[in-house]
């Protein structure tokens, strides 16, 4: 799909720019877990790449060791590559510190740097405010001899934390604050996870991120569009340093989810205040949570594709997010019985120790992916709603005298029912079947109007079926200056310890994705599912409950 950035591309292939290369990268900051904002960037820089028989750099901006982890360089690495993507080469600003510092040297010399004693304090007030302009530092006029001594011994380690800086020498004037000597390298005492304690000095993001291009050969540095009033400081690093290659950084509107928040700090806290489980909690937007939960790469491809590339800020509906799931997995998710809240049934007229084996389609609009033998006998389970004593106008399933189809088995008939003495419960149905509607048809012509789902109580698996919804109950979690973690949605995760499962998904591998008939798309959980121990998590329902919900 054509987009303004790839109008950009093709215009500078055109024009012979960047001899004719295409070549992006994906930056990511070691500090978090990926979301599905990064999932929209991985698909356009690593896309690009691939349509224009570029290259695509894997970059890890680790300029800031107090919030990085290797932990978090390894899940980056794993969410890229199962979203179905593969980086040319992988880098990481470490690989530059030293090409970095000796920049900042070459700046010093060019007097377009300089270091800068006042505290975090003092240079807020002097930076000014958006209609008021700053005023320069008292340590803006020191000699290229002076600063370059100082700036030397920072690195040596002479200085505390935060008794100084490095600042570029731009315009305190200008309407851009980002133009107004930002700072460029501060002193950090923090052992780093690549360099360990080598360096105690470090770049900011917007002093490492052009050069680091630069040094890549990037062509097209596509940036999300906060980084637009960035973008006159990336040019200038560049065209003061008379670099030999300029990136273009080009801006996109990032991608924004309603019932969800697309902070790493916000989902970091949720995380270390144990309100979801970890980083790959199903109900967390991160890339590893969505995984767990069932969502696939190809729907969150599909998505992003979908979603498009703007300048434009938006919103998008979380039910947009999900219906790519519902399409991809009905069209490619095996079908399988489970019944998530059992009711015992009794078939009184069917033999004792009788075992059947119905054929069943594994997808009933592919053929090609062949049948299963589900096994029938006398005690079978059926879900508890698919039962009322007193039916409900409409209401099309079993009650006393009603008669259902069982999916691919016979139609049974309601005689009579056990209610536990206590609770007043339904505790057990008695039904007959008709022999002759064996596959779900009666020879004699008669129609029902019901077909349920069951499973067979001695052959059916237990399960624990946790059904997971959305994480907040505000569509704009954080709006109006609330905490967000105020508005969590009580409700986003109920657990069903006793399901029954067909027993086919005895050999059910970790994340097999199925529609459980009538009920929704599930996987088998990642982690907690194991031999003996089946647990399986609700990707989505069949339907967006949600939006049904709003409007009505």
């Amino acid at each position: 799909m054509g987009n303004f950035i790839r109008d950009i591309i093709d215009e500078d292939l055109k024009t012979g720019k960047h001899q004719g290369r295409v070549a992006t990268r994906f930056p990511p900051e070691p500090n978090g877990y990926l979301h599905i904002g990064h999932a929209k960037s991985i698909c356009l820089n690593f896309g690009i790449a691939k349509d224009y028989r570029g290259s695509c750099n894997l970059r890890f901006d680790d300029t800031n060791p107090a919030k990085e982890d290797v932990e978090y360089v390894d899940s980056i690495q794993e969410d890229v590559q199962w979203l179905g993507f593969s980086w040319s080469n992988k880098h990481f600003a470490s690989d530059y510190f030293e090409k970095l510092f000796q920049s900042a040297v070459d700046l010093i010399r060019l007097d377009k740097a300089f270091v800068c004693d006042l505290n975090a304090d003092q240079t807020r007030d002097y930076r000014g405010t958006l209609t008021n302009p700053g005023k320069n530092s008292p340590y803006r006029d020191r000699s290229v001899e002076e600063n370059l001594d100082l700036f030397q011994r920072m690195r040596k380690g002479e200085f505390a934390d935060g008794a100084r800086v490095l600042r570029a020498k731009i315009d305190m004037a200008s309407p851009n604050l980002n133009m107004r000597d930002p700072v460029i390298y501060r002193i950090r005492r923090a052992h780093h996870h690549r360099t360990n304690d080598d360096w105690c000095i470090y770049p900011m993001y917007d002093y490492a991120h052009p050069l680091s291009d630069m040094i890549e050969g990037i062509t097209h540095s596509i940036c999300t569009l906060e980084f637009e009033d960035h973008r006159p400081f990336y040019d200038w690093v560049l065209e003061t340093l008379k670099t030999p290659c300029h990136p273009q950084q080009i801006e996109f509107s990032r991608l924004n989810l309603d019932y969800t928040v697309m902070s790493k700090r916000k989902l970091l806290e949720l995380v270390q205040k144990g309100l979801v489980s970890d980083w790959d909690d199903p109900r967390m937007p991160t890339i590893q949570g969505l995984r767990r939960r069932g969502f696939s790469p190809e729907a969150i491809r599909d998505f992003c594709e979908k979603v498009g590339v703007t300048k434009k800020e938006s919103c998008i509906e979380m039910g947009f997010l999900e219906n790519c799931v519902r399409e991809d997995l009905d069209r490619n998710a095996p079908r399988a019985m489970a019944v998530l809240r059992p009711l015992r049934v009794v078939i009184e007229n069917y033999p004792e120790n009788q075992v059947e084996e119905m054929d069943v389609p594994n997808h009933p609009n592919r053929p090609e992916l062949g049948t299963r033998k589900v096994p029938f006998t006398k005690v079978i389970y059926i879900e508890q709603e698919d039962f009322m004593e007193v039916p409900a106008k409409k209401f099309f399933r079993l009650a006393p005298g009603a008669e259902v189809r069982l999916r691919s088995a016979y139609f049974i008939k309601c005689t009579d029912f056990v209610k536990d003495p206590a609770t007043g419960k339904i505790q057990e149905l008695r039904c007959t079947y008709d022999p002759a509607s064996r596959g779900g048809n009666s020879p004699d012509g008669r129609k029902v109007k019901g077909t349920l789902h069951w499973v067979s109580e001695k052959h059916s698996l237990p399960a624990e079926i946790r059904l997971y919804d959305r994480l907040f109950n505000v569509a704009f979690p954080g709006e109006g200056g609330t905490d967000p973690l105020t508005q969590l949605n009580p409700n986003s995760l109920e657990v069903l310890p006793s399901a029954r499962v067909e027993p086919s998904l005895a050999s059910a591998s970790p994340e097999a994705r199925y529609q459980f008939e009538r009920q929704g798309y599930f996987c088998i959980d990642r982690i907690d599912s194991k031999p003996g121990k089946l647990v399986v998590n609700r990707t989505v329902t069949l339907r967006d409950s949600w939006t049904k919900e709003k409007e009505a």
